[in-house]
């Protein structure tokens, strides 16, 4: 696909956490003729005028799409889209619901990624098809990937990080209580510790707080 008629398309990247958003934005370095990352946002403040944002949930309360919402609703986003793991029909439905223009798989190749924004930007509704949980996109990254954490392991562990029980993260997550219990098993033998409230401190130390800050001086701004 060619780059589009009036240059490239400018895109806000909204999570709260830095290394994930960072992670994303190189994505799509080889892609700079066709998407330009305009801002990377730690908060839902987008403040510059932008063809589409793309709302990474990281660890993020997924059930409760009230953050879309305010997206949707910003006057300086002309689109949102939901980029993410889940895809459990009831938040497609709720995205969709809340004005959500897109709603797309991290496991998607970049150039794939790009393809399905340029798709938004000339007005189409973009859903992914569910993905299979067998790798991740190239590029992307995450809290705790360097220490052997899956992306999934480390959206658990920063759930819990945050404080939330395991019947909070199974609801948040749609996965079942045993899914849910087994996945904390395999992450407290990955970072070696026996207990919760050890698990939490090594989340502290690495990285698994949200950054409520703005992103300045992002290399990829126009």
């Amino acid at each position: 696909m060619s780059p589009p008629e009036n240059g490239p398309i400018t895109v806000a990247l909204v999570d709260d956490y830095d290394v994930v958003v960072m992670g994303v934005a190189n994505m799509f370095d080889r892609y700079r003729d066709r998407v330009v990352v305009a801002e990377l946002d730690a908060t839902m403040g987008v403040k510059d005028p932008v063809d589409i944002v793309l709302y990474d949930s990281f660890a993020q309360p997924e059930s409760d799409h009230h953050e879309i919402g305010i997206l949707v609703a910003n006057p300086c986003a002309r689109r949102v889209v939901v980029y993410t793991w889940n895809f459990h029909p009831d938040l497609i439905a709720s995205a969709k619901e809340r004005g959500a223009h897109g709603y797309l798989s991290k496991t998607l190749p970049a150039r794939d990624l790009v393809a399905a924004l340029e798709a938004v930007h000339a007005g189409e509704t973009v859903i992914s098809d569910p993905p299979a949980r067998t790798r991740s996109a190239v590029g992307l990254d995450w809290p705790g990937r360097g220490e052997g954490l899956s992306d999934r392991e480390s959206e658990i562990l920063a759930l819990i990080t945050q404080g939330k029980s395991n019947a909070d993260v199974a609801r948040l997550t749609y996965l079942s209580p045993n899914t849910v219990k087994s996945y904390i098993r395999t992450i407290y033998r990955k970072i070696d510790v026996g207990s919760r409230t050890q698990a939490v401190l090594w989340g502290v130390r690495h990285g698994f707080t949200p950054d409520h800050h703005r992103i300045e001086h992002w290399k990829g701004g126009p």
